[in-house]
């Protein structure tokens, strides 16, 4: 097995440096990786992103949101949240969650957490509590089996990042399974519980490997070339940093918003496809001088997102149709 230890902490160039090593490299052995990052929200390839994520949290708190290839649900990281990735050759183990986490639970185990185990599809828990959530994709014979490690990341955020205001969002995009969550540290050994990140991480390198110092193992770490690091980033512009992908990939969903002001009610519904609107129609008993269609129509095929929202919204006088109901407000309405 050959190894890998990622030096970023941006999770774009993570996700990125993992998909690049999957898709390039001719594996003649497995390859472990491990890489941890700033705040961020990573949903699933087959989920709505704003279904998922507390945008206005994230917006003010600066967590990158971005999507991975693979399925599953959305899960929050930050600095003290180590992730872990397994790239083989075989196609046929595809699912099997257990075979590919064995490895670290044995080591967990080693580190005194001996209350680790495999739950359900795709779980790690301690104390019938989630630490570890996994995930798998495949392509062209290869799978990369993913998953977290919650050694000491800040619970607190994860409950409102991921705890999406009540919306009435309908989508038919995969919908994570909200469960109990802890961290590692406190069920670790006493000579464990002090670790940071990077000593949890070659801790557990040493006991894969079965070695007292990771110097010993060198040679079977990979060291990524220039050419490795453009192709990287070329990946991290297209996927990882990208709205389109991040956004745009969504599923088909709708929205609807309703709101009572001092001048009127104003009920909008809204279909949005690949992250733009496509339909928007407005109810409600609010005056206005001109047919609220027509603003509806000049909200078609604009990103539904404040930012490109609020620019739309800017070059048009609201007033004409919601009068009374302030611009910043319907704004805040709508997204």
């Amino acid at each position: 097995m050959i190894f890998y230890r990622m030096k970023s902490h941006d999770i774009g160039r993570n996700l990125a440096t993992e998909q690049y090593l999957m898709n390039h490299l001719n594996l003649t052995e497995p390859l472990l990786l491990f890489y941890y990052q700033t705040p961020c929200i990573i949903v699933g390839r087959n989920q709505n992103t704003l279904e998922e994520v507390n945008q206005d949290y994230v917006a003010e708190h600066d967590i990158t949101v971005t999507r991975r290839l693979s399925g599953g649900g959305a899960v929050f990281d930050d600095l003290g949240n180590l992730s872990f990735s397994f790239v083989i050759n075989n196609p046929d183990e595809f699912g099997d969650f257990k075979t590919f986490t064995q490895p670290i639970v044995d080591a967990l185990h080693e580190m005194g957490a001996t209350g680790v185990e495999v739950s359900g599809r795709n779980d790690l828990l301690v104390d019938g509590k989630k630490f570890s959530g996994n995930a798998m994709y495949t392509k062209n014979g290869k799978i990369f089996s993913h998953g977290t490690l919650m050694l000491d990341v800040d619970l607190d955020v994860v409950t409102h990042a991921l705890n999406v205001p009540e919306d009435k969002i309908k989508s038919k995009g995969i919908k994570s399974v909200r469960s109990r969550v802890t961290n590692l540290k406190p069920y670790l050994s006493p000579e464990y519980q002090d670790l940071a990140v990077p000593e949890f991480r070659d801790t557990i390198l040493k006991k894969l490997y079965g070695v007292d110092d990771v110097a010993q193992i060198a040679d079977k770490e990979y060291q990524l070339t220039q050419e490795d690091e453009a192709a990287i980033e070329d990946l991290v512009t297209k996927y990882y940093h990208n709205w389109e992908w991040v956004y745009g990939s969504s599923p088909e969903f709708t929205v609807k918003k309703r709101q009572h002001f001092d001048a009127g009610t104003i009920d909008a519904r809204i279909l949005v496809k690949s992250g733009k609107i496509q339909q928007i129609t407005f109810f409600g008993d609010f005056f206005g001088t001109k047919d609220v269609a027509e603003l509806a129509q000049q909200l078609v095929g604009v990103r539904y997102d404040e930012k490109t929202l609020a620019k739309t919204l800017q070059m048009i006088n609201t007033d004409n149709y919601f009068a009374g109901i302030p611009k910043q407000q319907l704004l805040k309405l709508l997204v």
